[in-house]
Formats: structure tokens, C-alpha cells, sequence
């Protein structure tokens, strides 16, 4: 796997579409920043962080609305390996006028794009969801 970051939206994505209650994804620290990112942002229900391999599993609680649509209307991979993207803070995209959140990587760890404006960093732009 080239690309981590693409794979976990893929799962998410692919689980979202299928209407599972949850997936499990391979962990690693920056997964777990971007599960905590989609947690505090009201994306998903909840997660859990398992021992049951050396690497560990993150396993992700799907949110859904009243009526069975999915809160996760889609996932995009910015960045990627082959053609990374950064932005100074002042070219921090938004996504859907903020109805979306998008993520980014900065030397202070993995922001929202909101958060980054408030603490007036930039970095390599990672994701947007919606």
C-alpha cells in the first residue's frame, strides 16, 4: 500500500456506501488523528482503538441521519504522495463554504481548516469531507 491515507478513506467511503454499522482500518498515529478530526467534527458516532495485532485496529462507529442517509456525503484525497499540496494559511481551501471540513497537516499536528486559520499555520493539505 503506497498510500494509507487514501486507503482509509476508501474504507470509510466503501463502508459508508455499503450502510455498515462500522469499519475496521489498520491504525497508525496520523489515522488516528484523522478519526479524532471526524469524531469531534460529528462525522462518525465513535471509535475504539484495538490491541489485537502489533500495529493495532481502529475500529469506526458510522453515523447516519434520522431518515438512513449517511452524514459522510463524500471523501476526497488532496495530497498524495506523487503531488503533494500545500498551503500558506491565507490559501487554506474551504470545502462547501465550511459546510464541509478540510484537514491539514501542520507542524502543529492535524488541524481542521478552521483551526488552522485560528492558529495561523499552513501545511500540506491532506483530505476534505463532506
Amino acid at each position: 500500500m503506497t498510500d494509507p491515507i487514501a486507503d482509509f478513506l476508501t474504507r470509510i467511503r466503501n463502508a459508508v456506501r455499503a450502510h455498515h454499522k462500522q469499519v475496521e482500518i489498520p491504525a497508525s498515529k496520523m489515522k488516528i488523528g484523522l478519526t479524532e478530526i471526524l469524531y469531534q467534527q460529528n462525522f462518525i458516532n465513535g471509535f475504539s482503538i484495538l490491541n489485537d495485532t502489533p500495529q493495532g485496529t481502529i475500529r469506526i462507529y458510522l453515523r447516519y441521519g434520522t431518515e438512513g442517509a449517511p452524514v459522510i456525503a463524500g471523501l476526497e484525497r488532496i495530497s498524495s504522495p506523487g503531488l503533494r499540496r500545500y498551503a500558506p494559511v491565507t490559501e487554506i481551501p474551504r470545502t462547501l463554504n465550511g459546510l464541509g471540513v478540510t484537514i491539514v497537516s501542520t507542524p502543529k499536528g492535524l488541524l481542521t481548516d478552521a483551526q488552522a486559520r485560528q492558529q495561523n499555520v499552513g501545511g500540506e493539505v491532506l483530505c476534505r469531507i463532506w
